[in-house]
Order: C-alpha cells, then structure tokens, then sequence
C-alpha cells in the first residue's frame, strides 16, 4: 500500500484533529503519501482530495473540529455515489482509507469495501461514546468536561433560587454523556433511552420526595434521546406543586473547543493504529480501531456496525444511590 486517505465523516468531535494529525505523520514515517478527504464520504464522491504533508498538521492536536471538514453525504448511501467514490480512488492510487466517525459512517465504509474492495479503518470519532471495540471515542471526554463544567454553574443559580433545573445534554440513541455528567454533577436524576420506564412521572416523584428531605435545589440530567429538556420540565411542574422548574439545553457546546488530554491522546493512538492496521492487512482490512483497556485492537467492522454499546451498570447504581433518593416501583 502506497497511498491512503483519511476522512472525517458525520458530525464533528473534538480531537478529530488529532487523529488526522496521527493518520498524516505515521503513514509519512511509514513511507506512505496521505491524501486529505474533504467534507467525508462528499469529498470522496465528488473527488474534492488533496495531499497532506507534516507541515499541513502542525499546531491542529489542540484545536477542535476537523481541517478537512466533515458532513453527512446522502450520495455515498446509493451505489452510484459509491461507484463515483471509488473511481476517484483508483485515479488517485488511493488504496486505503482512514475514516472518522461514528456508526453510520461505518456502515458506509463497510459497504464501500464491499462492493469495491478499498481497505477501510475506522475510527472511534463520535462523542456519544456508543461504538463497540472501544472503552471510548474520540470527543466523550470533551464532551463530558464541557456538560459538568455547566451544570456546575448551573448548579450554582439553582441553590440561589430554589429551582429545579433540567439540563438536556446531546447522546441520540445513547445514554452515555447523560450518565458520566449525572455521576459527576451529582445530579438527583437522570433520565436514558435506554432505561425509558423511568420518565417525567417518575422524575416529578423523586422531585417530591426531595423536597420532603429537604432539598430546595435539584438537579435533572435529560439525553436529547430520552426527551427534552423543556417537556421534562413542563411535566415535573404541572405533577407537582410548590416546585420552580427551569430547562436548559446544552447543545452543541459539546460539540467544539480544545479536546481534553485524554481525547488526544486516544484520537493519536487509535489514527496510528488504522494506518498500521492498512499496511498489515491491505485491500482486505474493514476493522474499527478502538482501544480497550489501554491497547490499540482492530475489531471487524461486521462485529461493530449496529451493535449498540451497554451503558455500564456500575455507574447507572452509582447515580441511583449517590443522590440519595430511591426510584419509585416501575411495576
């Protein structure tokens, strides 16, 4: 293998940049020449590619978002797209992409080697923190730093007037963000589409029950994939009385600033890994490189699209019990 491409593909997540950093200079010290995908799987259909050398990564590990753009690309999903796609790869001599991203895009690159036979590997960029082969992905970190950081200051405003406050972070499908915030922010509730038999009823119970034991302030973490913000609340006011409730949705703060050290550092050892992984294995690598307990491993991406990631049971007991508070029956 001669030449690769990397991309970032879906939306964006800090220490994209330091994966793509990673992908550059391994496969330049590895002798290979790197081509840059602009705006992911549209770049590649449309042939919008350009070289990368050392100098077009430096100072990138510690900014957020991604220099070669990223999007979401209705045309790689057909055939013809994909056909178009693999065209500009064989007039390039690209014989190997490095991709960025989460399920979805995964799902495409899977396909894409199917079909044409073009080496895919995978990586974990996605704050939602819901791909199996990896403990974590590239932006949970970030993310979850930037959600506490708020709802400590949100937290603040709630004790000085008694409030409620719902805080809705981002996790479509998934729970995790909401989860690692509520353990941190030691937050009295949170509400997961995985655990949807607890709901804004069973919120608007436990808020009672708090302010039977005392508390004035609470604090309700929402995953936008359990509900929002704003209905959560509008719920817990109207089945209680007595209770000022506010909602505040964090948004794509999440999404952007400075990746934390731990994001970089995983961003730079899972972009290495996918190079290493093309050079071993060639036209016939379709892997997702993750790493699990501190070690870079290649999982088949067969084994990883559509396989949604359990929350760890540990932490859902940990923010039950930490607040103090018991759950009413869900019977």
């Amino acid at each position: 293998m001669k030449r690769i491409g990397v991309l970032c593909s879906g939306g964006d997540s800090p220490g994209m940049n330091a994966c793509v950093r990673a992908v550059v200079r391994t496969g330049l010290g590895l002798g290979l020449e790197v081509f840059g995908v602009e705006r992911g799987y549209t770049g590649l259909v449309n042939g919008v590619v350009r070289p990368l050398v050392s100098h077009d990564v430096s100072g990138i590990i510690n900014h957020g978002g991604t220099i070669v753009r990223t999007a979401r690309c209705p045309e790689f999903r057909e055939a013809e797209g994909r056909a178009r796609a693999a065209e500009h790869c064989r007039r390039l001599g690209i014989e190997g992409l490095v991709v960025c991203g989460g399920d979805g895009s995964f799902a495409g690159g899977r396909q894409f080697w199917h079909e044409h036979g073009i080496g895919i590997a995978g990586t974990p960029g996605t704050i939602d923190n819901d791909l199996a082969g990896t403990d974590f992905t590239i932006g949970f970190d970030t993310a979850v730093n930037t959600a506490v950081e708020a709802c400590d200051k949100i937290r603040d405003t709630a004790d000085s007037h008694d409030r409620v406050f719902v805080v809705e972070v981002m996790g479509r499908a998934s729970g995790s963000i909401a989860l690692q915030v509520a353990v941190a922010a030691g937050a009295e509730v949170v509400l997961l589409p995985e655990r949807p038999q607890v709901g804004p009823e069973q919120v608007a119970a436990l808020m009672a029950q708090a302010r039977a034991l005392g508390k004035t302030s609470m604090l309700v973490i929402v995953a936008e994939g359990a509900g929002t913000g704003q209905g959560v609340a509008h719920a817990i006011e109207l089945a209680t009385s007595g209770l000022s409730v506010r909602a505040s949705v964090l948004g794509y703060i999440q999404r952007g600033g400075s990746p934390t050290s731990n994001d970089r550092v995983l961003a730079t050892m899972t972009g290495a890994g996918a190079v290493h992984a093309l050079v071993d294995l060639g036209p016939a690598c379709c892997h997702h490189i993750g790493v699990v307990t501190g070690a870079v491993t290649r999982t088949p991406l067969d084994d990883v699209v559509g396989r949604p990631k359990p929350l760890p049971a540990d932490l859902l007991e940990l923010v039950d019990v930490s607040s103090g508070l018991r759950l009413p029956s869900l019977a």
